[in-house]
């Protein structure tokens, strides 16, 4: 007892906080000697596969869509209870101002705003945290209007630079607010922080200021901010696919990428194209349902089309000339408010690939050690989306169901055919699965209501889908596996399959494809390892934590 009782009173002492700071190697003090530092404890090779740049596309001036949304979002009413606090009260004004309208009283309301916290995470020892939401679209009022003053009037501008624009000069924080700088901050906060505090740095220095103090290139700033995208270009983001943390992410990178340095835009860019690279391959008409990393409580999430990565690209979309694609952004209106409004758009191939698989392609995207995998199995016209797989609680991974995407109208996963286990409990699930059009895992396949099977026999039965696709599904309690055919004959793929699998035993461990490969997985794998063991007796990289940023036979 009396040994717990000294090491607890070491770590409230000052010496016991500089043994922590030691022993936890602190990036921060680094950073002040070194400069910038690593974010991420890791370094992934890129892959085989490309991330696309080239742009050529001819895009629209306007957009009635991107309308819409400026409307649906300037009617919200501003309270007092949002207007001095954490909520949308910035993208509303942000919204009229788009629409040129209201301005006396956009103005007014802005003079009357004061800063309600500090920026970083909240948490119970910095309950004021997230005013670096605000901050972002702050800054992108800035941007867009301080150079119009019949808009953004000159003492409104003044009170935005002096006041609501909270952060500025040549700090740059890696940690979250009182942590002792042990707690590395987040992805999403640093690049809202760190890059609000860059670009009112840029506007000053860019309108007079010669003070060093806002030199963004004298002090480091510019340095640290490549540094920081440069790791998430090529080793990916910690908080990949996440809910909600990733559409602030991209608003904080459209921010850098429309109103930055040269340098500083075009890497901003590449993290973009690289973020929108990654959701084309995992998706199928804007079907996209990955595993993600933050939040728990976001798990039970069910839409496969309205996620807040889905809004951005509808609003980029609605300025090209694709007409038919799903236009509902559900409750993300907000961020596909930032996507219309700003300058960003993909590249080509991106938006070839969002509803064109070509001949198809198997493709693995590594996200690091301790983290889950994404792996994508697409034909001419399904793509089969791993879910992933959780590294424990404070891996904060949701692994989500292996789905099945086709060119239909479904938008919800009861209209898909998933699979997923064993059990309900996500975090129990090792959900990677998939391979060239087969997937597995160790439980049940769900099957839409209005699916009706064309044969059933035993645990087998045979669905068709448009475009000549065929799905062949067994389904068991503790087994399920769908492979999928594209231009067959349905009912006689359907019985190759079963005179080529006619063990139940031997079903637990392999599976032959008819007139193809012998794939052998064990469903019940570890969460270290891919559930695919090998194809025709090679032997392949299970080992997840190793795998290159994207990769595979694209």
């Amino acid at each position: 007892m009396q040994k717990k009782k000294i090491k607890r009173y070491l770590l409230i002492t000052p010496v016991g906080i500089l043994l922590l700071l030691i022993l936890f190697n602190n990036k921060q003090l680094k950073s002040q000697v070194f400069g910038p530092i690593n974010y991420r404890d890791v370094e992934m090779s890129p892959g085989n596969i490309a991330i696309p740049y080239e742009r050529t596309l001819v895009w629209k001036k306007e957009s009635a869509f991107a309308d819409s949304i400026y409307r649906s979002i300037a009617k919200m009413p501003i309270t007092d209870d949002v207007l001095f606090g954490k909520g949308n009260t910035t993208r509303i004004l942000l919204a009229r101002l788009m629409l040129r309208e209201n301005i006396s009283e956009v103005n007014e309301i802005l003079q009357k705003m004061t800063v309600w916290g500090n920026c970083g995470s909240s948490w119970f020892m910095n309950p004021k945290g997230d005013y670096d939401f605000s901050l972002t679209i702050l800054t992108t009022i800035l941007w867009k209007f301080g150079d119009e003053p019949a808009i953004l009037y000159p003492e409104t501008k003044q009170h935005l630079l002096e006041t609501l624009l909270s952060e500025d000069g040549g700090k740059f924080s890696y940690t979250a607010p009182r942590t002792l700088g042990l707690v590395m901050e987040t992805e999403n906060h640093m690049l809202m922080t760190e890059g609000s505090r860059y670009l009112k740095n840029r506007w000053i220095s860019l309108h007079g200021n010669s003070d060093n103090y806002y030199d963004n290139v004298q002090t480091g700033m510019e340095e640290k901010l490549l540094f920081l995208m440069e790791e998430m270009k090529t080793n990916g983001l910690v908080e990949f696919n996440s809910i909600p943390y990733l559409a602030y992410t991209i608003t904080a990178l459209l921010n850098l990428e429309a109103f930055a340095s040269k340098e500083v835009s075009q890497t901003a860019r590449d993290v973009l194209d690289y973020i929108n690279w990654s959701y084309a391959l995992s998706s199928l008409n804007l079907k996209h349902f990955p595993p993600m990393r933050r939040r728990y409580e976001k798990a039970g999430i069910q839409e496969l089309t309205t996620d807040y990565h889905s809004a951005f690209i509808k609003s980029w979309l609605s300025y090209s000339d694709i007409e038919n694609y799903d236009k509902n952004v559900g409750v993300a209106g907000i961020h596909a408010m930032m996507g219309a409004s700003m300058p960003y758009r993909p590249s080509d191939r991106f938006v070839k690939m969002l509803f064109d698989k070509q001949g198809g392609y198997l493709v693995r995207q590594g996200h690091g050690p301790k983290s889950s995998p994404e792996i994508s199995s697409a034909g001419k016209h399904f793509l089969i989306s791993s879910g992933g797989v959780n590294r424990g609680k404070f891996s904060e991974i949701v692994t989500r169901p292996i789905c099945l995407f086709l060119k239909d109208s479904a938008d919800h996963l009861s209209e898909t055919i998933h699979i997923s286990g064993p059990g309900d409990d996500f975090m129990e699930w090792n959900n990677t699965g998939v391979y060239k059009n087969f997937a597995c895992a160790a439980g049940p396949v769900s099957i839409p209501k209005n699916m009706q099977a064309i044969v059933e026999n035993g645990n087998w039965s045979l669905y068709t889908g448009a475009n000549h696709v065929s799905i062949v599904v067994y389904s068991s309690d503790s087994l399920g596996i769908i492979a999928v055919f594209e231009d067959v004959e349905p009912t006689a793929i359907f019985e190759k399959v079963l005179k080529e699998n006619p063990e139940s035993a031997l079903l637990k461990n392999q599976f032959q494809f008819p007139d193809g490969a012998l794939l052998k997985y064990d469903a019940s794998a570890k969460k270290d390892q891919w559930v695919m063991i090998s194809e025709d007796g090679q032997k392949l990289n299970r080992d997840f934590d190793s795998w290159p940023l994207i990769e595979g036979d694209l």
